[in-house]
């Protein structure tokens, strides 16, 4: 069924460039900005020129280390589009912050007319960074130029504060005169939010397709048994055999009968869903497929259906489709510390659980991807309900909460008929879907460690950058993979699959003792890092000679 290999140390993609024929190696712990660099090289292009990949299909191809591996007679056709110019720089990150700065700045200067904000703004930004590359910069001065900054930061606040209440104003202004209104979009937040924190584009939230683009896939007997298995290989499936294999579980589950789904529907809201994940190293659209294909899997291993109704279970594979939509790829205490537009808008409450409902809700707010349009309002209204709860579940700043809470419904016996109670399970179970990733086997979980570990270090860079507060979990200069995975399965995953395996014992053999099995794995990774190098020859008869 898939198309890729089994994960190799080295990948090799050929590539169409204008009609030449190119081929590139990288290994699979190569970075997505290493392999845009390598493919931007190849192409003659700057490394900041926008580049993608497309099929023999014409399907866009993800540019990371997972992208499925094609051959000489089938190689992606390269497409690439330089920047505009921009105030120059002396390095990529500063050249991105002026290329966006530029471009709000011209925004500005056509409602307000403040090109003197621009050009003062682009100045001393210019000057700062020629500063900050000067070697042996003192304290005081780094601290003078973190000032500065954030001086600049609050001006572009301020003025995208007047941008906003003037689109506003101007909206009310065209429905009072019965004017057709065109969305405008609205940019809160300083220019470094909206570039890494910004929300789905409303095109692609809204985007309706008469005939899905991918292809109906036949399923061999033995990959619909292999699909309820935990111990599912997803590396091996490209973007269109997963919206496929999303598609068999929803019919397979009797949702598509339950919730009288048209079928044409339910293509167009999982290509409406994918595209609405983000290319993040790690929070991206496989990581939803993989999430909802463990929830497929428990459902089946546990028997869900017989303690669930279906609509409990359409619930739970929706949330989990849903959960991490438009992740921007840098976790709440981000958005939190630097004040984004989604940690204003939710209060510091859960800023990105929130957004991926919306978003969720939004797409579904859409007739043509609405896969819940033929049920009744009060049904509509449970499942809403539902959905929202099960993703606000999956803030782990509610793990404690939620897992004590769980605890108590168990003793003295669970009770199903009990509403609270099955909310509650179903809150701990897409929790246990959602960070599952060391219960599958080692050559399918670690890959993911690299992925999020690239992810974590993006987020500890720019907070480094931005003079935010860094969690140690997350700097490249003291975490490593063993540390990272250690304590996290010994305290957080252990101990939660444990609780669940009370109800459901067939998860003691099936996940929780592979998690043991990773745990002791990183820990014999740790002893060997941690080992000392063993003494060359010379040393050793130093020692000898000495005593």
């Amino acid at each position: 069924m898939g198309n890729a290999s089994s994960i190799e140390p080295t990948k090799t993609i050929f590539l169409d460039i204008d009609g030449k024929k190119e081929k590139i190696m990288f290994s699979r712990h190569c970075g997505t900005r290493d392999i845009h660099d390598l493919i931007a090289h190849a192409a003659g292009v700057s490394r900041y020129a926008e580049i993608s990949l497309k099929d023999s299909t014409g399907a866009f191809v993800s540019l990371n280390p997972t992208m499925p591996i094609n051959t000489q007679s089938s190689p992606y056709k390269v497409t690439s589009k330089e920047p505009s110019p921009t105030t120059e720089s002396s390095n990529g990150d500063g050249e991105v912050f002026t290329q966006v700065l530029s471009q709000v700045a011209s925004q500005f200067n056509k409602v307000f007319k403040v090109e003197e904000i621009k050009t003062d703004i682009a100045t001393r930004l210019s000057a700062l960074e020629r500063k900050m590359e000067l070697e042996g910069l003192k304290a005081v001065e780094i601290e003078k130029c973190k000032r500065d900054i954030s001086d600049i930061k609050d001006q572009i606040w301020n003025a995208q504060k007047k941008f906003v209440d003037f689109n506003r104003l101007s909206n009310e202004t065209q429905a009072d005169s019965g004017e057709t209104q065109t969305p405008r979009p609205v940019y809160v937040g300083n220019t470094v939010d909206h570039f890494y924190s910004s929300l789905s584009d409303e095109r692609k939230i809204s985007l309706k397709r008469d005939v899905p683009s991918y292809p109906k896939y036949t399923l061999s007997q033995e990959t619909i048994e292999y699909l309820k298995q935990p111990t599912f290989d997803i590396w091996h499936w490209e973007p269109n055999e997963m919206l496929s294999l999303l598609e068999h579980m929803f019919h397979e589950l009797g949702l598509v009968a339950e919730f009288n789904i048209n079928p044409i529907t339910l293509k167009r809201f999982f290509l409406c869903v994918q595209e609405n994940y983000r290319n993040n190293p790690f929070h991206n659209f496989r990581h939803c497929f993989c999430v909802t294909q463990m929830m497929y899997g428990m459902i089946h291993l546990c028997h869900l259906w017989e303690v669930m109704t279906r609509e409990d279970l359409g619930i739970l594979m929706t949330a989990c489709v849903c959960h991490d939509l438009d992740h921007p790829g840098y976790n709440n205490t981000y958005q939190i510390n630097a004040r984004t537009e989604l940690a204003i808008r939710y209060n510091d409450i859960s800023p990105l659980e929130n957004h991926h409902c919306a978003v969720a809700f939004k797409i579904l707010s859409n007739p043509e991807c609405n896969i819940f349009a033929n049920v009744d309002k009060d049904t509509f209204k449970r499942i809403r309900a539902g959905i929202t709860m099960l993703i606000l579940a999956t803030d782990m700043a509610r793990h404690g909460e939620i897992m004590d809470n769980f605890k108590m419904k168990l003793e003295p016996e669970f009770d199903y008929k009990n509403k609270d109670s099955l909310d509650t399970l179903k809150m701990v179970l897409i929790k246990c879907c959602d960070i599952s990733n060391e219960v599958r086997p080692m050559e399918v979980s670690e890959p993911w460690v690299d992925c999020l570990l690239e992810e974590y270090f993006n987020q500890s860079d720019r907070e480094k950058m931005e003079g935010l507060p860094v969690a140690p979990f997350m700097d490249r200069d003291k975490v490593t993979k063993p540390t990272a995975q250690i304590g996290f399965i010994k305290f957080v995953l252990i101990p939660m699959f444990e609780t669940v395996a009370k109800l459901f014992p067939v998860i003691d053999s099936t996940m929780v003792e592979p998690l043991r099995i990773a745990r002791d794995r990183y820990e014999d990774m740790k002893e060997k890092n941690s080992m000392p190098p063993p003494p060359s020859q010379s040393n050793k008869k130093k020692t000898v000679t000495e005593k």
